[in-house]
């Protein structure tokens, strides 16, 4: 199935004049990420294929969280090309993040290609009970004292 992308030549025209090249020096398009809330924390997972795991760095300064991977081809020297169409280059996404999560107790975890990242809510954010107090005399009612 063929998808139009409206957005394709102008992608292309915007690429040529920056001066991006085509062949093995492509740099990485994107970083495909999912994010969804699990009870009281956040879970990112975003894919990094054949990243070293020494090259991943997350990241949280003034309210962004940074995500930032680097991903080299071989440099094998005498070697003739026949397809390069893996991406090769630095990744980096960032994500602003509310006053709702704690920042402090962000963790991430780099397993089979995928970087996950939990993000926990903070405590001052989460649904709490509110008590409700009475007026400056409180009365006991008790059950089952009729008058007579």
């Amino acid at each position: 199935m063929l998808r139009f992308d409206p957005f394709h030549d102008i992608d292309t025209v915007a690429r040529q004049l920056l001066g991006e090249t085509t062949g093995t020096a492509r740099a990485p398009r994107f970083m495909p990420m999912d994010l969804y809330k699990a009870g009281d924390h956040y879970v990112l997972n975003a894919d990094l294929p054949g990243v070293d795991p020494g090259s991943v760095d997350v990241s949280v300064d003034n309210g962004t969280l940074t995500l930032r991977a680097q991903r080299s081809l071989p440099s094998e020297d005498g070697v003739q090309w026949i397809a390069s169409e893996r991406f090769a280059g630095t990744y980096m996404r960032q994500l602003s993040l509310g006053d709702n999560v704690d920042a402090d107790k962000i963790s991430a975890t780099y397993d089979n290609g995928v970087l996950s990242v939990i993000i926990p809510v903070a405590e001052r954010a989460k649904p709490r009970r509110i008590e409700i107090a009475g007026g400056s005399s409180p009365k006991t009612i008790e059950a089952g004292h009729g008058s007579s």
